[in-house]
């Protein structure tokens, strides 16, 4: 995996815009995607998409960031991330597992969460 799907897989998540999301989606990500964490579990695009809408619900403007380096061998990767308003220290933080395809696309993730606030 390289550090372009991160940064795609990031900027997915960070469209607030349904238009643009899906249009992330489309580029980034297979058509049968599957994306699960704690809290959820989500197949397809349209799928993931209502996911990261329910997020943005959740935490209006706040921003995905990348937290340290991705670790990445054969198609997949792991790697850190924070949620939080920008320029600020994250309130939510969690660890993916990103696997693409043979064609470099998206087609699963494996979420976990470190640091939730109590009210989430």
């Amino acid at each position: 995996m390289s550090a372009t799907t991160v940064t795609n897989y990031l900027a997915t998540w960070n469209a607030v815009d349904a238009a643009v999301r899906d249009d992330l989606l489309a580029q980034h990500w297979t058509a049968s995607a599957g994306y699960t964490d704690p809290l959820c579990t989500a197949s397809g695009r349209e799928a993931i998409s209502t996911t990261i809408a329910g997020v943005h619900g959740q935490f209006p403007g706040f921003v995905f960031t990348l937290v340290g380096e991705p670790d990445a061998h054969h198609s997949q990767t792991r790697f850190q991330w924070g949620l939080g308003p920008e320029g600020a220290e994250p309130l939510v933080v969690g660890f993916d597992v990103v696997v693409e395809d043979a064609d470099g696309r998206i087609a699963t993730v494996l979420g976990f969460l470190d640091k939730v606030p109590a009210a989430a």
